[in-house]
Parts: C-alpha cells; sequence; structure tokens
C-alpha cells in the first residue's frame, strides 16, 4: 500500500498539469454540452486564437515563478508591444516593415524585462512591489505612444492568424512550437538552474548555480513572451489599444497556479499552464452561454489565488495535527 501510495505522489510531482487536464476534459464537456458547435473547425479556431495572447503570456510568468518571482508589469508590456506594433505597421506595410516593427516591439519587451530582472535580482527588490510599479511605467509608454486606440494592420497578416492549415487551426502549430521550446528549455543547463534557483536558491548558489542571473533572464523572458504576447493581440484584434494588457496580468498568474506551478517556484511547468489558459477561455465561454453573471470568473480567479497561498499552510497544519 505504501509503495503504491508513492507512486502515486511520484507521478503527481512529475506531471503538475494533471489536475489541469483533468479539469479540461470536465469543462470541454460542460461547454459542448451548452454549445453543439463547439468542436467544428470554425469555433475551434476561433477560441484558440482569442486564447493564444493569455497562452503565450502565462508561458513567460511561468518560467518567473518557477525561477521564484512574479511579474505583474506583463499586462502592461502587452500593451507596450500592442502600441508599438500598431503604430508602426499600416495596412502598406511591406514584409520588411512588418519584420521591423516586431523587431521593435519585441526589443522594448526584452529591455522592459532587463529592467524588471536587474532590479529584482541584482538590487534585491521586492518581485510584487517592483514589477507592480514599473507597470505604470509601461502602461504609460503604452499611453504616451498610442493615445488612442485605433489603427489596421494588412490583411495578410489577418488571414494567417485566422488560417487552418491542413484543416488545423494555426495557433496549434504555435502551442506545439512553444511547447517544444519549453521541453528543449528545461533540458538544458539553463532549465535544471531555473529549477534549482527557485527551489532553494541558498543550497543552488552554495553548488554553483548563478542565481541572480538566472533569476535576471527570467524577467528577460517573460518580457520577451509579453512582446509575443502583444503581437498575438495584435493580429486576433488587427487594431490597437493602449490598454490591451490591462486585464491580462491577473489570469495569465491564475493559469500558472491553475496549471500546476507553485508560486513558492522550484516546481511546475508549461504544459500546465497552457491547458489552464484553455480552461479559463472556456470557463469564460460556459458563463456566457449559461447566463451567469460575469463576477463569477473574477470570483473563481481569486479563489484560485488563495488557495494556492493557503494550500502549502494547510497541509502542514494538518500533517502537524496528525502527528
Amino acid at each position: 500500500m505504501a509503495a503504491s501510495r508513492f507512486d502515486w505522489r511520484r507521478l503527481i510531482a512529475r506531471n503538475t498539469f494533471l489536475f489541469a487536464l483533468l479539469l479540461l476534459i470536465v469543462s470541454v464537456l460542460i461547454n459542448w454540452s451548452l454549445q453543439d458547435n463547439f468542436f467544428e473547425l470554425r469555433s475551434l479556431n476561433r477560441n484558440l486564437r482569442g486564447f493564444l495572447p493569455l497562452i503565450i503570456l502565462a508561458i513567460g510568468q511561468t518560467i518567473v515563478v518557477i525561477g521564484g518571482g512574479v511579474d505583474l508589469s506583463v499586462g502592461a508590456m502587452v500593451s507596450l508591444a500592442n502600441a508599438i506594433l500598431i503604430t508602426m505597421i499600416v495596412p502598406e506595410s511591406t514584409p520588411a516593415q512588418v519584420l521591423l516593427a516586431i523587431g521593435a516591439a519585441c526589443g522594448a519587451g526584452l529591455l522592459a524585462g532587463a529592467l524588471n530582472g536587474f532590479a529584482v535580482a541584482y538590487l534585491r527588490l521586492q518581485p510584487i512591489v517592483t514589477t507592480y510599479a514599473t507597470s505604470f511605467l509601461y502602461a504609460g509608454l503604452a499611453l504616451l505612444i498610442l493615445p488612442r486606440p485605433g489603427g489596421a494592420i494588412p490583411e495578410p497578416l489577418e488571414d494567417l492568424y485566422r488560417s487552418t492549415p491542413l484543416d488545423i487551426p494555426f495557433v496549434v502549430y504555435v502551442i506545439i512550437v512553444l511547447v517544444a521550446l519549453w521541453l528543449l528549455l528545461r533540458s538544458t543547463r539553463f532549465g535544471q538552474y531555473l529549477f534549482a534557483t527557485g527551489g532553494k536558491a541558498e543550497a543552488a548558489y552554495a553548488t554553483g548555480v548563478p542565481v541572480n542571473r538566472i533569476r535576471w533572464l527570467t524577467y528577460v523572458l517573460a518580457g520577451l513572451f509579453a512582446a509575443l504576447a502583444g503581437l498575438a493581440y495584435t493580429l486576433l484584434t488587427s487594431s490597437g489599444n493602449p490598454r490591451s494588457g490591462d486585464d491580462m496580468t491577473l489570469p495569465s498568474v491564475v493559469a500558472v497556479v491553475l496549471g500546476g506551478t507553485r508560486l513558492a517556484g522550484g516546481q511546475g511547468g508549461v504544459i500546465g499552464t497552457v491547458l489552464a489558459v484553455i480552461i479559463l477561455g472556456i470557463f469564460r465561454n460556459i458563463i456566457s452561454f449559461a447566463n451567469i453573471e460575469s463576477w463569477w470568473q473574477t470570483l473563481v480567479n481569486a479563489l484560485i489565488i488563495l488557495v494556492a497561498l493557503a494550500g502549502p499552510g494547510v497541509v502542514a497544519l494538518a500533517r502537524r495535527r496528525g502527528t
């Protein structure tokens, strides 16, 4: 009996996304019962296009959280990237001009992430306070670049984002590439250092892990993924909004927690995060089709965070009383 229980715990520890997978299956079945055309290609494509910006953003957040931090400025960085893209891209833009705009947006994301990482890793400032403060800086820059919503992008870019090569939504290919990149990253030395830094930073430092550099790099990557999320949002809406990322920061943290990544760091992964974003998106669909008050979405998000924060303490208390 003890051996089987140990194996079960080890399975859960190695595959933290299993709960998210189970919850995804349940939510899909509920959504399907409310929406008959849920599995039709057109409906799947539309849903996945809407999920992709948050998927990309939450992947970057996952890397930061695994490394022992958190980034509350990612939503503002999405707004900044969107403002840069829609300002530099017009319907008549050439491929070279589009690539230049994407490069500028990614560069801005990298610089913003580097600033966050420097403040957290090297100046030893609190991640929550620091990134909350820098979020106002990036949001202000977005408003400076794009004072009001508007703009348009070339039609071929819109068609690419909506396309379904081989009857598979283009977004699915993007998700597969992102997950593959994560699996590759996890197998590298950086991936090993990432989990060691988030798990026990002092012990990792004692064994030669460059803890400060690893933490700095997690924020740099989060900035890059925020810029890519801004690109996905631009392709989704075909326009710009200087406040486009305002409502994306909290869901990115919720998706990380729901996907099985521990807020304390050192455990988790991107696969669960991707599943969790899809769950949150499907939950919004269920609320819409079932005519449920929209505030339930906010309530569920808050409860997930509270459970994630209180869970370890509750488990520890139960163990102490049980011994």
